[in-house]
């Protein structure tokens, strides 16, 4: 069982939030200025890559199973993209958080392949 850090997790959860009703405010505030996003279509850096991103990705990930490491916070989620509404897909995204801040978040295919960038396993999973 993982050590649980409850502000690691609030964080990516309020970021979760943030993105899926749109409140870019709330979002950067949550985010590092130096933020780096990345997804299978690319990667950013800063406020002005995460702003970008974040109004036109038009995605909705909805946070499942977490798992938290020494700052990493892997979580298992529900992706849906905004021209198929009705069509959602489990992947998983990484998430890098320091002082109550994300710092960097990597869209990945699967938890796999979550687990494999970040050495985290199901043994890292928050209860």
């Amino acid at each position: 069982m993982a050590t649980m850090s409850t502000s690691e997790i609030a964080t990516v959860l309020a970021w979760h939030d943030a993105l899926n009703s749109s409140d870019l405010d709330t979002l950067l505030a949550l985010s590092s200025d130096d933020i780096e996003v990345a997804d299978p279509d690319g990667a950013g850096q800063g406020i002005n890559a995460l702003r970008e991103w974040a109004s036109t990705a038009g995605l909705t990930l909805v946070p499942g199973r977490m798992f938290v490491h020494e700052g990493v916070v892997v979580v298992e989620e529900q992706r849906t993209v905004a021209v198929r509404p009705d069509e959602s897909t489990t992947t998983a995204a990484a998430f890098r958080v320091v002082h109550d801040r994300v710092t960097s978040v990597f869209l990945h295919k699967d938890l796999a392949s979550a687990f494999d960038a970040t050495d985290l396993t199901e043994e890292d999973a928050v209860s």
